[in-house]
């Protein structure tokens, strides 16, 4: 049984690393056998098909994700900072999500929503209590403070499109996340 353990596991990283370089479509469960150093046939019979294997790859990295960055509402700059942090430091996962928005994964929608509802209610409070300005909605600036905070990472279009030497100044680009961030959260624009 632990040797069961531990090939599940190597199905596991060799997946990510296919599905994050692929998406479903393109991943090919002869590549994930072979980086998995095991038969095809087993990766069928742990995880029924390809499917079933991208969803559990997927939910198992966004419990990583839920565990590891929660909202910080008292510090929203500094959170944004950690998201920073974590999406240059997990390309592949950065990778991932966005093979899963792009493929509309619905199994896993459920769980994200949950994690969203739960922050979304979290801003909520924060702006009733004066901590963060209450001129976006909390759904507005919690998009806003991911979509600033991924800007330089691997799954976004743009970041190192428009600047491609930017990754090599990563302690600039979290001061410019952070400072963004702190704008956004304290002012209201003039209307």
């Amino acid at each position: 049984m632990r040797n069961a353990g531990v090939t599940k596991e190597k199905i596991l990283d060799a997946a990510m690393a296919e599905f994050s370089a692929h998406g479903i479509a393109g991943a090919r469960v002869d590549r994930i056998a072979a980086a998995a150093g095991c038969n095809k046939n087993l990766i069928y019979i742990y995880f029924e098909n390809k499917e079933s294997l991208f969803i559990t790859v997927l939910k198992k990295n966004l419990a990583y994700v839920y565990d590891k960055l929660p909202i910080l509402t008292e510090n929203l700059p500094g959170y944004a900072a950690e998201i920073y942090d974590f999406a240059m430091e997990n390309p592949q996962l950065m990778r991932l999500l966005a093979w899963a928005n792009l493929e509309r994964q619905s199994n896993v929608y459920r769980e994200r929503e949950e994690s969203i509802a739960q922050k979304l209610g979290e801003l909520e409070k924060a702006q009733r209590a004066g901590i963060a300005s209450d001129w976006l909605t909390p759904a507005s600036l919690l998009t806003l403070i991911l979509t600033i905070a991924t800007a330089w990472s691997a799954a976004n279009p743009f970041g190192q499109l428009i600047n491609p030497v930017a990754p090599g100044y990563r302690s600039e680009l979290r001061q410019t996340v952070v400072d963004a961030i702190g704008l956004l959260v304290a002012s209201s624009p003039s209307r």
